[in-house]
């Protein structure tokens, strides 16, 4: 028996995010940096726990704005998400997907990710695709292009791929 809550970051308390950044450590087996979990707070928050509490999932989506075609767009962009390792390929990881997407459908123009070439698999599973035209950033200095970049993966989205992506700047990982 299994338990999902959502809840912003502002109404979790330090215990279960510790829980969440502890689990994240785990499952990325101590590769999941302070910028990347940084990077997954200040927005919405789906965990799985079990019947005893323990923490088996989690993921969140935040908000970020993305340039396309002379357009701004408030994209939920999807950070922080892992399933706790002994419990994976269970449909957990589909489960915290499952209300992420909800919050992205209800508050966002689209959803977009970045994804490891193991987690790509569930995402595309679950309908995501994979953008097929050029990335950059906004950033301090002006625009700054990211051929290097691996395609964002994205929800929800009709957007022409004529026309590049350029996403926020923000610290660390740009995507």
């Amino acid at each position: 028996m299994t338990t999902l809550r959502t809840a912003h970051t502002s109404d979790l308390t330090a215990v279960e995010l510790r829980a969440a950044r502890t689990l994240l450590d785990e499952a990325f087996d101590g590769d999941f940096s302070d910028q990347d979990w940084d990077h997954g707070l200040g927005g919405v928050h789906a965990l799985l726990h079990d019947e005893t509490g323990a923490l088996l999932a989690h993921g969140s989506v935040v908000q970020r704005r993305i340039l396309h075609n002379g357009r701004s767009l408030r994209v939920g962009y999807v950070e922080a998400v892992a399933v706790r390792p002994a419990m994976q390929r269970q449909g957990l990881g589909g489960q915290v997907m499952g209300a992420l997407e909800r919050v992205i459908d209800g508050a966002h123009e689209l959803g977009a990710l970045s994804a490891s070439d193991e987690g790509a698999r569930l995402y595309l599973a679950r309908g995501w695709v994979e953008w097929k035209g050029a990335v950059g950033a906004v950033g301090p200095d002006g625009v700054v292009q990211l051929p290097d970049e691996e395609p964002p993966l994205l929800w929800g989205a009709d957007l022409d791929p004529s026309y590049e992506l350029l996403f926020d700047w923000r610290d660390g990982d740009i995507l």
